[in-house]
């Protein structure tokens, strides 16, 4: 129980996931079954449907504008600030920050990451770890994204008795970026209201929110 109570953030969304994940499969499955019976053909299966290129696509363009908010917040607010916003470092405090403060070299401590102490490629890749694996995950999801896209497109190519296209012809169809546009635009918004509503809202214990009763002028403190 003591893990589990340690792991319980991580587990829940984990267990959300998955629930969504399965409810977009079924829906996504009954949407394209609508469309295949109004287009005069025959509906899929389930098992076969999960392995199109039309659920993949749709899967891999959420994925990777998510992947896209966090590696740009991840870097940006290393040397951005928010005044008011407890998302942000304190305005002055912008950049790397000093060995001592992160606690790496002779500064690290007993139960700091081995890399930590290190010197050279294994300190920086450990510097930078979190943003270089979102980074990854980002520019592999959008390929899987573009790749699963393009024959979706081509499917609906060949049915409209129209030629196939290649897969650097697909990323300069309106289709692709209208999938990929429509994603990112909300992964920003929903990142700057978070930013600037967190300057004047509270929610009690959150580490997203200021304490309660913190001036809305403060910055970089967590509830």
């Amino acid at each position: 129980m003591k893990r589990l109570r340690e792991n319980s953030l991580g587990l829940v969304f984990g267990v959300l996931f998955l629930i969504v994940l399965v409810g977009q499969a079924l829906a996504g499955h009954a949407d394209f079954n609508q469309q295949q019976i109004a287009a005069g053909m025959e509906p899929i299966p389930l098992v076969r449907y999960l392995t199109s290129a039309s659920f993949g696509a749709d899967v891999a363009e959420n994925w990777q504008s998510e992947y896209l908010q966090f590696f740009l917040y991840i870097f940006l607010t290393v040397w951005l600030v928010q005044k008011g916003s407890p998302e942000s470092k304190k305005p002055g405090e912008e950049g790397l920050e000093s060995d001592r403060e992160q606690k790496v070299g002779r500064y690290a401590t007993g139960d700091s990451p081995a890399w930590a102490r290190a010197t050279g490629l294994r300190r920086t890749l450990l510097s930078s770890s979190l943003g270089l694996v979102m980074g990854l995950l980002f520019v592999g999801s959008w390929l899987a994204q573009s790749i699963a896209g393009m024959a979706a497109f081509n499917e609906e190519q060949l049915r409209d008795l129209q030629e196939p296209v290649s897969w650097a012809r697909y990323l300069t169809e309106p289709d692709f970026w209208n999938r990929t546009l429509q994603n990112w635009q909300s992964e920003l918004l929903a990142v700057a209201s978070m930013v600037i509503l967190s300057i004047y809202l509270r929610q009690r214990g959150s580490p997203e929110s200021k304490p309660v009763g913190s001036p809305h002028s403060v910055t970089g403190v967590a509830g």
